[in-house]
């Protein structure tokens, strides 16, 4: 079993980084908020799970232990997959998610596309009480403290929202602009508006 990866980052798309280690490339499927974080140069750990079916052998990633701990959870549920957990985590983080669990919240949960409401309450129903959100809180700090805010990144995806873009389209051209070009992150405050224009032009153009 592959527990963790500890690589250079290849190159980033809308659902999974590509994470070369010893020479071999892994494809990570990663939830939204983790490849948001990530771009291709950056040396990055990720924490693992590998997923064998009949169709497909998947390696799912999450820079958090927390998230990786919450997504095995998820997965002793009746019914949840790895592609609904993974969907549940790029809505909600664990933190979020735990609260909504402890709160009976199944209209939050149910925003996850592919889950829907009988989905969150049998979420809700089998994982009460096996959450522990103060572990869940107190990793997210250490890894806040360790990890600061992308404040600049987050400025360029709220720009394109606020010109129609969907905030997953967003997302992506804004990690494929910094890759591209060679431009570091967290983003500083003199590269938003060039990263604004480059991720302007990669969606219109439809890339």
């Amino acid at each position: 079993m592959i527990g963790s990866l500890t690589g250079m980052v290849e190159t980033v798309d809308a659902s999974s980084a590509l994470i070369e280690v010893g020479g071999v490339g892994y494809e990570v499927r990663m939830p939204s908020a983790d490849l948001s974080r990530v771009h291709g140069g950056m040396e990055t750990r990720v924490y693992t799970y590998l997923n064998v079916s009949q169709d497909a052998i998947t390696l799912y990633g999450f820079l958090e232990p927390a998230a990786k701990r919450t997504f095995l959870q998820l997965l002793k549920v009746s019914g949840i997959g790895p592609k609904v957990a993974l969907s549940l985590l790029s809505t909600l983080n664990p933190n979020q998610l735990a609260k909504a669990v402890a709160d009976n919240d199944a209209a939050a949960l149910a925003k996850a596309p592919g889950l829907g409401k009988k989905g969150a309450q049998k979420i809700i129903l089998e994982l009460k009480g096996s959450i522990n959100l103060e572990d869940i809180e107190s990793g997210a700090a250490a890894v806040t403290t360790a990890q600061p805010e992308d404040k600049g990144s987050l400025q360029v995806v709220e720009g394109l929202i606020s010109l129609g873009w969907r905030q997953q389209d967003a997302e992506h051209a804004v990690r494929a602009a910094c890759a591209a070009n060679g431009i570091a992150t967290p983003l500083a405050a003199e590269d938003v508006p060039r990263v604004l224009k480059l991720a302007l032009n990669s969606l219109d153009r439809g890339i």
